[in-house]
């Protein structure tokens, strides 16, 4: 383990804390002012990330990974940047996919009976321009919420006394009571609350009885330690005794940090939820708070319990998930997973941007059993390679990249398999459309704020003019909200 390192950076900012190497997190102190402070605590716990590095095609011309349609990484550095705290401190929280993919694209929907579409472009790199990107883009399958399965949901509210502040409890409040607004009858809600012990305040209870509901809610308050796994147990005990075959029966947690009772090792916790995930019952997680948040171990479970790591900051994330995003409670393909294999006569190297967490072995790809990410009804997954070409290389003359992908419709079917080739038709970054513009600004911002050796030219200048001339697709003005962000990156 190494030394504790300490910075004071500037009254009302961020102060850098401990990074434990052994545990691949880091534990950064701050001390702010404003809505959601928490002075002389910690801002939570990170899992290291090391960039995806350039592998030559000579060495290995595949690459698989697993998709990932979580936008909380986007959310929390956001409520950073907002509360004026210096990013380059805590640079492990930038999951660079989960910028990208907190934003809606422009894809079409899947057709002949498939429950994705697949797409993709090439054009030149904007911060290097003797390199390539090359844009995978996949879409689940809309769905009208009259047609959404059956819903079998039960909320796991953390009340602990950490969570007593306005941007906690409070928020998570106010968005699960937006959330039962969007019930229908056939769909029911159960309410389990944990502090020092768990506790259930509502019994599994249908879309017709709205108000029972929110009362429930709203009678929530704030105390005591944190015994995390024992509410997630007990949720996931409720779940299963009110099954709906064929259903969409789902966990949701809502919490400000770390368990410091009762079960707080991750992978038991992980053991768990994998066990109810094998019985069809899914996890999301929320996230909320600065302080002794978790962050690290609420993407994790989120992963492993098929579901997506959102992060609460503000109403307006409210009003982006539980109303805009509902069709993210609601899973069309499973296991999704990438390969790409890249033509040795056309690309000399390449990488990944972002999806560090989310590698395969290429034969991880035919494996049914082997997990990977999931996406919602409607929903958009981007994915972002850069490439080196060989010089001279003719790519108008064949598929300069091959790209497979699997999924499956439900849990116990076998996977799918869809492939698609991509050519490179000359076109520059300028050419391109707009949705490999805005995502690859984005790609950019993660790297310009993690400080990335791979993209030392990009200036902040340059990602704002990316991302402004790339918002005429704008569902829910998201991408203009983005460009005020910006404003705020210093």
């Amino acid at each position: 383990m190494k030394k504790l390192l300490t910075a004071c950076i500037l009254p009302g900012l961020i102060a850098l804390g401990a990074c434990n190497k052994g545990s691949h997190s880091a534990q950064l102190s701050y001390a702010t002012d404003g809505f959601g402070t928490n002075p002389g605590g910690t801002i939570g716990k990170m899992d290291a990330i090391q960039e995806n590095p350039f592998i030559k095609t000579k060495d290995s011309a595949v690459t698989t990974f697993s998709v990932d349609a979580d936008g909380g990484s986007y959310a929390l550095v956001r409520k950073a940047l907002e509360t004026s705290m210096q990013l380059n401190h805590y640079k492990d929280a930038i999951r660079t996919e989960e910028f990208i993919n907190y934003f809606t694209y422009n894809y079409p929907d899947p057709v002949d009976g498939n429950n994705i579409a697949v797409n993709g472009e090439v054009s030149t790199c904007p911060w290097n321009t003797a390199h390539k990107l090359v844009r995978i883009g996949i879409k689940g399958k809309s769905v009208e919420k009259a047609n959404y399965p059956a819903a079998n949901f039960v909320l796991v509210i953390d009340v602990s006394g950490s969570m007593s502040t306005p941007d906690k409890l409070e928020l998570l409040k106010n968005g699960f009571i937006t959330f039962v607004n969007q019930m229908r009858a056939e769909d029911k809600i159960a309410i389990v609350t944990y502090a020092g012990e768990d506790a259930v305040r509502l019994l599994s209870t249908p879309g017709t009885k709205k108000n029972e509901i929110i009362a429930a809610i709203k009678g929530l308050g704030a105390s005591g330690s944190t015994n995390g796994a024992g509410g997630i147990k007990r949720a996931y005990q409720i779940a299963n005794e009110n099954f709906i075959a064929g259903g969409n029966n789902r966990i949701i947690l809502g919490t400000d940090g770390d368990f410091n009772v009762g079960i707080t090792n991750t992978d038991e916790l992980i053991k768990l939820i994998e066990e109810y995930k094998a019985r069809g019952i899914y996890l999301t997680t929320l996230g909320v708070g600065l302080g002794n948040y978790n962050e690290a171990m609420m993407e994790k479970i989120a992963n492993k319990g098929d579901g997506t790591y959102e992060y609460l900051d503000s109403e307006a994330e409210l009003q982006k998930l539980f109303i805009e995003e509902y069709n993210k409670f609601v899973t069309v393909a499973k296991d999704v997973k990438v390969q790409v294999s890249f033509n040795k006569d056309l690309v000399e190297e390449y990488r990944l941007i972002g999806y560090e967490n989310r590698s395969l072995t290429n034969d991880d790809f035919k494996d049914d059993s082997k997990d990977a990410g999931e996406i919602g009804a409607g929903q958009t997954v981007t994915a972002i390679y850069e490439v080196k070409p060989v010089a001279n290389a003719a790519f108008k003359l064949k598929p300069s990249f091959g790209i497979q992908f699997r999924y499956k419709k439900s849990a116990d079917e076998a996977s799918i398999p869809l492939s698609l080739d991509i050519y490179d038709n000359g076109n520059s970054f300028a050419e391109a459309s707009e949705d490999m513009r805005f995502a690859s600004s984005l790609a950019a911002l993660g790297a310009y704020l993690r400080g990335s050796a791979y993209t030392r030219g990009v200036t902040l200048s340059s990602i704002k003019e990316w991302a402004s001339a790339a918002t005429t697709f704008d569902p829910g003005g998201h991408r203009k909200k983005h460009l005020q962000l910006l404003n705020k990156v210093q």
